[in-house]
C-alpha cells in the first residue's frame, strides 16, 4: 500500500503575471540582443558590444528567470519536501553572479580600448543605442510594475539586468554626443567602464541577498529576539530554544523551535496558540513547535540549569 505525504499548506508558488512578463521580454530581448551584437561589430562601439554582451546574459537571465517560475508550480514529493522554490534563489543567484562576471569584463576591455583606441561608426552606433534605449526603457518599466506586483527575488534580478541596459543606452548615446563634440574617442571606454560599476553593483545586491536565503539565514524584517520573546509569553511556555527562521523562497517563511511548557498545561493547546502567534502577527504560516520537558528530554547542562533554577 502506497502512502503519500500530506501537505496542509502550500509548497507552490503560482506567478501568471511574471510568467507572461518573462515571456514577453524574453522574445524581445532575444530579438535586440541580434540586431546590437551585429550593429557592434560593424560599429567598433565597445559601449554597443558591452551592451550586446549584458543583452546576452539577459537572455540566459529570462530562461533561468522562466525555469524556476515553471518549476515553483511543482508539487513536493517525497525528495523534494519543500517543492522547487528554491530554484528560484538559485537562479536568482546565477543572474547576479553574470552580471558581476560581465560587469569584470566590460572593466577590462575598457583599459584595453583605453590603451589601443578604436575607429567608431558614430552614425550606426547613435542610431542602435537610441533603439535601444526606448525597447530597454519599455521592458524596466514592465518587470518593474510585474516586481511589485508579485514580490519575487528572480523577477528582481532580471529588472536590475535589464536596469543596466538602459544605462548602458543612455551611456552610449551621451559617449557619442561627447565623442561628436571632442574628437575623442576614450568617451566609449570611460562611460563603459561607468556603466560596468553600475551594473556590479546591482549584480552584487542580488548575490547578498540570493546567498543569505541560500545561507538559511534569518529574514532582514524579522527580529528573532522579538519572535522569541512572544513565544515565551504564551501561557505555559517557561523556555524557547533550538530556534531556527528561514525562507525557502521570497515570502515562503519557516520556522522550528523546541519549548519547556509548564507541567499543568496541555501541550497541545500552547502549541495552538504559539502557531496562531506567529502566522497572525508575523505572517509565518509554516511552524513546527516541538514541546519538551527538561527531566524528560536530555538537553545537558542547559537543562540541568534550568532545573535547578526553576
Amino acid at each position: 500500500m502506497k502512502t503519500y505525504d500530506y501537505h496542509h499548506l502550500n509548497h507552490v508558488k503560482e506567478q501568471q503575471s511574471s510568467k507572461m512578463t518573462l515571456w514577453i521580454t524574453l522574445l524581445l530581448t532575444l530579438f535586440f540582443t541580434m540586431v546590437e551584437v551585429a550593429g557592434g561589430l560593424l560599429s567598433h562601439s565597445l559601449a554597443l558590444l558591452s551592451d550586446s554582451a549584458h543583452m546576452i546574459s539577459d537572455v540566459l537571465a529570462l530562461g533561468l528567470s522562466l525555469a524556476a517560475i515553471y518549476l515553483a508550480t511543482r508539487n513536493p514529493d517525497r525528495k523534494y519536501t519543500f517543492g522547487f522554490l528554491r530554484f528560484e534563489i538559485i537562479a536568482s543567484f546565477l543572474n547576479g553572479l553574470a552580471l558581476a562576471v560581465i560587469a569584470i569584463g566590460i572593466f577590462i576591455e575598457g583599459i584595453h580600448r583605453m590603451i589601443q583606441p578604436q575607429e567608431i561608426n558614430m552614425r550606426l552606433m547613435l542610431m542602435i543605442a537610441v533603439v535601444g534605449l526606448l525597447v530597454n526603457a519599455v521592458l524596466t518599466l514592465v518587470l518593474s510594475r510585474s516586481s511589485k506586483k508579485e514580490g519575487n527575488l528572480n523577477i528582481k534580478s532580471a529588472l536590475w539586468h535589464f536596469f543596466g541596459d538602459l544605462l548602458s543606452s543612455v551611456g552610449i548615446i551621451v559617449s557619442s554626443v561627447l565623442i561628436s563634440i571632442t574628437g575623442h574617442s576614450f568617451f566609449d571606454p570611460l562611460i563603459s567602464m561607468l556603466i560596468g560599476g553600475i551594473i556590479f553593483y546591482g549584480g552584487a545586491k542580488i548575490i547578498r541577498e540570493s546567498y543569505l536565503i541560500l545561507m538559511e539565514s534569518v529574514p532582514d524584517q524579522f527580529d528573532l529576539d522579538a519572535i522569541r520573546g512572544d513565544i515565551g509569553a504564551v501561557e505555559g511556555v517557561e523556555d524557547v530554544h533550538e530556534m531556527h527562521l528561514w525562507a525557502v523562497s521570497t515570502d515562503h517563511y519557516s520556522l522550528t523551535a523546541h519549548v519547556f511548557i509548564h507541567d499543568d498545561v496541555e501541550p497541545l493547546y500552547v502549541i495552538r496558540t504559539i502557531n496562531q502567534v506567529l502566522k497572525e502577527k508575523y505572517g509565518i504560516e509554516h511552524s513546527t513547535i516541538q514541546a519538551e520537558h527538561p527531566a524528560i528530554h536530555d538537553h545537558g547542562d542547559y537543562g540541568r540549569r534550568f532545573l535547578a533554577t526553576n
